[in-house]
């Protein structure tokens, strides 16, 4: 059996792949929380709550009405976004003013909410949602088995968190965008609607959390605490790669993914705090983080 440092290639290359399956759901949900903080200032804790959301919407969507994976994919990121478009004209909205910590509490008191909510309608057990039969299946490589609808996960994530980017960085709506939160007086007086632009960012925002909860509905079970499981890490990532940078939190949740992948091979008892230790040690020589502007 071929080991690259003692290890098999086969156990090597598994949890490499389980590495950048959970990077790339750490980009996805990073990106979302980089796009609301950089251009709304608004620590968004209820992302977590919001991609568990997505997730069941997906499921209800199977559940009551016949409507598969395909049109999840569609339709449950439509949902979160016009409920996160809900929460930000009716609560959000009146902090932009304020200090960070009110956005914080504020989106933290909704995540517990909108938890508590599923938990008592639905349990804590998992619930079940089969992959699409297009995506069953898998093709065996000559070091490991490489399962069709991982890879999907890892190319859907990839393509919508690159998009995402050039839209932001590239194109007038998203100089739109960027100048609507540096100088929103001079931007309304060029006949630009800034409220709106806000709320819709905040919708987008919110709507790649649910994209995502889609993304993992088949993966891990449908549970009320799968939010709750995975935002931490999200903060942290986010942290590394610097509060409000974009391409920073894309390239540092599959970077992120793959090391804590490794750190499962060859220090299994540390998989669960590596990134948190990479956070400390990154906040102590660069606290803006790897891509964030000092102010």
């Amino acid at each position: 059996m071929t080991t690259i440092f003692g290890v098999p290639t086969q156990a090597l290359f598994g949890q490499l792949l389980l590495g950048l399956i959970n990077g790339s759901f750490y980009a996805i949900l990073s990106l979302g929380l980089a796009i609301i903080f950089g251009l709304l200032n608004i620590i968004n804790f209820a992302h977590g709550a919001l991609y568990m959301m997505g997730a069941f919407v997906a499921w209800m969507l199977l559940t009551y009405l016949g409507l598969g994976y395909w049109w999840a994919l569609g339709l449950a990121p439509l949902v979160v976004g016009l409920f996160g478009i809900l929460l930000e004209r009716l609560l959000i909205a009146r902090l932009y003013k304020l200090d960070h910590l009110y956005g914080l509490l504020l989106t933290f008191g909704l995540a517990l909410i909108i938890q508590g909510l599923f938990r008592n309608q639905y349990g804590v057990s998992g619930l079940p949602y089969a992959i699409p039969a297009e995506l069953s299946g898998g093709q065996r490589l000559p070091f490991m088995f490489l399962p069709n609808y991982r890879a999907w996960v890892v190319v859907a994530s990839l393509t919508v968190c690159i998009a995402t980017w050039l839209v932001i960085e590239k194109t007038k709506l998203g100089a739109y965008l960027r100048a609507a939160t540096e100088n929103p007086t001079l931007v309304q007086a060029f006949g630009v609607n800034v409220p709106l632009f806000l709320t819709l960012t905040y919708g987008f925002g919110v709507a790649l959390a649910g994209f995502a909860g889609v993304l993992a509905a088949p993966i891990y079970s449908v549970n009320p605490n799968m939010g709750a499981d995975i935002i931490i890490v999200v903060f942290a990532v986010v942290v590394i790669g610097g509060m409000g940078s974009i391409l920073g939190s894309v390239i540092t949740g599959f970077a992120l993914g793959l090391v804590e992948g490794l750190t499962k091979v060859f220090y299994p008892q540390g998989s669960a705090t590596v990134i948190f230790v990479i956070m400390v040690l990154v906040l102590l020589v660069k606290p803006a983080g790897l891509f964030g502007r000092t102010a």
